[in-house]
Parts: structure tokens; C-alpha cells; sequence
């Protein structure tokens, strides 16, 4: 029996909720690739037992396996480029989920390269995931967490951000406004020079740079 098989089988899932075996051998060949280039492969497995778990059709697990094959990659990629020679699976893992909710390649690769203690890459790329999965635009998700970072908050007040934005949504305001006011407060305040990248005046309180990010 395949790894993937008998974690489905240890999970509990009744046979018409598992991974077909035709299935399971695909994904396992792509873990066996991904790991050879130091990619985590327990969220491709994972994956897998979600899609059989929800009973989608096996052709689109495979895709959907895939698809996050190549964000774990990209994910590697841009925190080897930030300065991480051997960027952990919590890092790529982080850095994927990011990407998935909107971000892009440099946007992941400056956030990994902005995170140095007490931040960490990992919580910096999940709590910018998280925010732009929430509705805020990718590029103001980049610029609320670095502002908070060069304003000297906490690692625990950078994790509450998520948090203050949906308080923000709670109120009325939109996910990128909410996030816009949270940003605004930090950038006025005394002696916090903008983010390297981030323009001054008015365009650089949550207008963002005309780009479109596709989750």
C-alpha cells in the first residue's frame, strides 16, 4: 500500500472518500519529484485526501496536487532569493499559501527578506496570506505588514493583523480600507519612514500599483 493510501486508510475515511489508486500513484510520483528538490510533500498528500475526502473527481485532485506543486516551488524560489539558502518546509509552506491568496513572486521574496527577528518568515507570510484572503489587495497586504514591521510591533500584534482588518470589515468598511486605516495610522506616526518601495503622498495609502493579482 502507497504512503497516501495508508494515511487515508490511519484517517478514518470510508472507501468511497479515499484516494483511488490511480490517483494516489500519480501524486505519489509528483511527491517523489518534489522532494528531490527539497519541496514539502505532505501538503501534496493532504491535498489529495481533502479532494477524495470531498469526492472530486480524480482528475482534478491531480490538477489541483499540481497547481500546488508549483507554488511550493515558486514559493522556494523567492525565499532562496530573499537570502535563504535552505528555506524550511513552515517557510515554503507559508510562502505557497501566500502566493494561492493573491501575492506574487517579489511580494513573497521582499516579505521573506523584511522578516528578520524577532519576525519570522513563515508567521510574516502567513499573516499577509491570511489579509489578502480576507479581500485586501495583495499590494496593500505587502504594505500594511512591512509598515508594522518597521513600526516595531510585536510578532503578536503583526498576527493580530488579520484580526483588526475583519473588526474594520465588521464596521462597514471594505477589507482594503480597513486595511488602509491600519496602515495610515503607522506611516503618520513619528520618526517611521515609509517602506523601502512604497510611494509617498496620497498614492501610497492604499492606492497600490495598478497591478492585478489573480489568487
Amino acid at each position: 500500500m502507497g504512503v497516501l493510501l495508508a494515511v487515508a486508510v490511519a484517517s478514518g475515511l470510508p472507501a468511497q472518500g479515499r484516494v483511488p489508486p490511480e490517483v494516489a500513484a500519480v501524486v505519489e510520483q509528483l511527491a517523489d519529484s518534489a522532494a528531490a528538490v527539497g519541496l514539502p510533500v505532505e501538503p501534496l498528500r493532504e491535498k489529495a485526501i481533502e479532494g477524495g475526502a470531498k469526492g472530486v473527481p480524480g482528475e482534478r485532485v491531480i490538477a489541483a496536487v499540481r497547481s500546488l506543486v508549483a507554488r511550493l516551488g515558486q514559493a522556494a524560489a523567492a525565499a532562496r532569493a530573499a537570502g535563504l539558502a535552505k528555506p524550511g518546509a513552515e517557510v515554503i509552506e507559508a510562502g505557497a499559501f501566500a502566493l494561492n491568496a493573491g501575492l506574487d513572486r517579489r511580494e513573497v521574496e521582499a516579505l521573506v527578506r523584511r522578516s528578520r527577528p524577532p519576525y519570522t518568515p513563515a508567521a510574516t507570510l502567513r499573516v499577509a496570506g491570511t489579509l489578502a484572503a480576507l479581500g485586501v489587495p495583495a499590494v496593500e497586504t505587502a504594505q500594511l505588514v512591512e509598515q508594522a514591521m518597521d513600526a516595531g510591533e510585536t510578532p503578536g500584534e503583526l498576527l493580530d493583523l488579520p484580526q483588526q482588518v475583519e473588526r474594520g470589515v465588521a464596521r462597514g468598511a471594505s477589507p482594503g480600507a480597513a486595511a488602509a486605516g491600519l496602515g495610515l495610522g503607522r506611516a503618520t506616526a513619528p520618526g517611521l519612514t515609509q517602506p523601502h518601495g512604497s510611494p509617498q503622498g496620497p498614492q501610497g495609502q492604499g492606492q497600490g500599483k495598478g497591478q492585478s493579482h489573480k489568487p
